[in-house]
């Protein structure tokens, strides 16, 4: 396996290589992507001496080449793209998990729309990714409207509950309780997956809701092979969720998480499904799936209640917008960091000549970093639920602001993550989560990122409806200046309070042009989300990928603190030593983000499921 690794990612390299040596200039790509003095230049790669030139060779005769052999040559050689991605014209799906997939495309095959089938794979993903795909989380979804042109953000994130506060994660001293915003059931916000789902059939899609939750369903009663991917994340997180006896039920088989190829059967929630179909989120909510949720944690004074259930609500919100090369970038608005920060970082590259410079050059990738780092610092102080606190967002979405950030940025010296601050927008007022992309016939589109928060989110499962529990309440800052479970920092605006929702970094994000979508996208990943989506617009927008490119070209990540530049294996050795002479401090870690990306050019859709989970699978018809 760890050949087959290694094959892989060389083959990656090379490819990628080839990719980028046919759309640069080599040499001017190697004197932008220094940008560095003559001394640095010669400290990285110092040339070897030329010896003395010698005499002109004779002249070879030119080799004649009839027409035919010329057609024949340009009849081979036409195809520019080394990955390729799926080809549909009437409907696409692109998510985490190939069953889920084909749920999905079999509902816009019978005819319906985007909408239903994103809700048909909402169900799905809960049944057959059961670390992220869920009913007891949330999360938000970008809807395009084709008919009327309109496009909406809805927000069904979690919402603390009514007796939380502030301080309810420190102890006597004010320090941090280790692992209780994570681990137990003080953990869980109030879900609001199906109030969502419901929300989005009833507002833009077709079908009843029994009749695209039945598959699920099915799918869930019946049962199927648990793959080498889910065996792994179930045993990676067997600690954790060995506690309960409700979740041992489902994920154990004689005293061990399920192996590769062992049988997931979900009665429970199949039967849970049932009822929602019937009854619909009143079930969740209010009916029999609430009194036994309720019952859960009972026996935890402060945590989620029945009441908290009946009182949850889906918020529609206006998305957030920017434009970037002549593109419009429409996104999710807080309490998503995401949508704010990704226009933001945008703003900062668009003056930047990033397709002359490269895909991953040391130039491009110098000054993605440093951009990456002011928008984090930015999203420590100013990013939180706005039915709370007040968002600068016109002036963290400014094309001025940016500006004003991008000149901070030295070409040839990364700055020192303790040196930035965040910044000043008033004046220009003026990891584990799924993603899944659907796009019909109609033009109609989806974007869905929601989530559990870490795999299996609390590891809870509420005993008698088969139903997973997040722990999306460690979203918030516990306290100021202590990171979450993905090291990132918050303050005052992200604190805890009843009824808030915590600060996400979820992206689903959509690129129109001529207000009809060309790019419909999204990740999982948790910090690292917002850079993993910037990088798939990049690479479609300056560097011409399409989306099987897009999703297999390297990424690199910087969230201010801790201050490193995260990459992926697959960048050059040239590259990581040209970024550690700018004062990068340069990591390779685990792989980032898992795209679901659909792209619509020529009257045709192209589909790709990023390659980092192998469960994935985009389906088109």
């Amino acid at each position: 396996m760890q050949l087959r690794h290694t094959l892989l990612a060389s083959s990656l390299a090379l490819a990628l290589a080839s990719l980028s040596a046919c759309s640069t200039n080599p040499a001017q790509r190697d004197s932008m992507q220094t940008g560095a003095t003559p001394a640095q230049t010669a400290a990285v790669a110092a040339a070897p001496a030329q010896p003395p030139a010698a005499a002109a060779p004779t002249a070879t005769p030119a080799v004649q080449q009839s027409a035919a052999a010329q057609a024949a040559a340009a009849a081979y050689d036409f195809d520019m793209d080394v990955f390729h991605p799926v080809v549909a014209r009437n409907g696409m799906v692109a998510t985490e998990q190939e069953l889920a997939s084909k749920i999905g495309l079999d509902i816009l095959k019978q005819g319906g729309n985007a909408v239903d089938a994103a809700v048909g794979i909402g169900f799905a993903l809960a049944v057959a990714l059961p670390n992220a795909g869920n009913l007891g989380g949330g999360g938000f979804m970008v809807v395009h409207d084709a008919k009327t042109g309109k496009n909406v953000a809805l927000d069904f994130r979690e919402v603390a509950p009514q007796a939380a506060t502030r301080d309810m994660y420190l102890d006597d001293k004010g320090n941090v309780i280790n692992g209780k915003s994570l681990y137990t059931h003080y953990a869980i916000g109030v879900p609001g997956t199906v109030a969502g789902m419901e929300h989005a059939l009833k507002n833009w899609g077709t079908m009843p809701l029994s009749k695209v939750i039945a598959p699920a369903a099915a799918l869930a009663d019946k049962g199927f092979p648990v793959s080498e991917t889910l065996a792994k994340i179930l045993q990676q997180e067997k600690k954790n969720m060995g506690q309960w006896p409700a979740t041992r039920a489902i994920f154990w088989k004689n005293g061990e998480p399920l192996k590769a190829g062992d049988a997931l059967v979900q009665k429970d929630l199949a039967q849970s499904m049932r009822l929602i179909g019937q009854q619909g989120a009143k079930a969740f909510y209010q009916g029999a799936i609430a009194q036994k949720i309720a019952a859960e944690t009972k026996p935890h004074a402060g945590a989620v209640t029945l009441a908290d259930l009946r009182d949850y609500k889906v918020v529609e919100r206006v998305p957030t917008t920017g434009t970037y090369r002549g593109y419009d970038i429409v996104t999710m608005p807080p309490p998503s960091s995401g949508g704010p920060h990704l226009v933001q970082i945008l703003n900062m590259l668009e003056p930047l000549p990033l397709a002359q410079w490269g895909p991953n050059s040391a130039q491009t990738l110098h000054y993605m970093a440093e951009s990456m780092k002011l928008a984090y610092a930015d999203r420590s102080e100013y990013l939180g639920d706005p039915d709370f606190v007040k968002i600068p967002l016109k002036g963290l979405t400014s094309k001025n602001y940016a500006a004003s950030l991008a000149k901070t940025i030295d070409p040839n010296v990364a700055r020192s993550g303790k040196s930035i601050k965040p910044g000043q927008p008033q004046p220009y007022e003026s990891d584990q989560t799924t993603h899944y992309s659907v796009v019909d016939k109609a033009g109609n589109a989806v974007a869905v990122t929601y989530t559990l928060n870490t795999n299996f989110g609390s590891g809870i499962v509420a005993k008698g409806t088969g139903i997973l529990l997040n722990n999306e309440m460690d979203d918030f800052s516990a306290k100021p200046g202590v990171a979450n479970a993905y090291g990132l920092v918050g303050g005052d605006a992200n604190a805890v309070a009843a009824k808030k929702r915590p600060l996400s970094s979820m992206t689903p994000t959509m690129v129109l042009k001529d207000g009809k979508p060309v790019l419909v996208t999204g990740s999982p990943g948790g910090a690292r989300i917002i850079t993993t989506v910037l990088q798939t617009v990049v690479n479609t927008i300056d560097f011409n990928m399409n989306p099987a490119e897009a999703a297999s070209t390297p990424r690199v990540h910087h969230q201010w603190t801790p201050d490193e530049l995260r990459i992926e294996k697959g960048l050059s050795p040239d590259t990581i030593a040209l970024l550690k002479a700018k004062g990068h401090n340069v990591q390779l870690k685990a792989s980032m983000g898992r795209t679901q990306t659909i792209q619509l050019r020529g009257g045709a859709m192209y589909g790709y499921s990023d390659p980092r989970n192998p469960d994935g699978k985009t389906l088109g018809y």
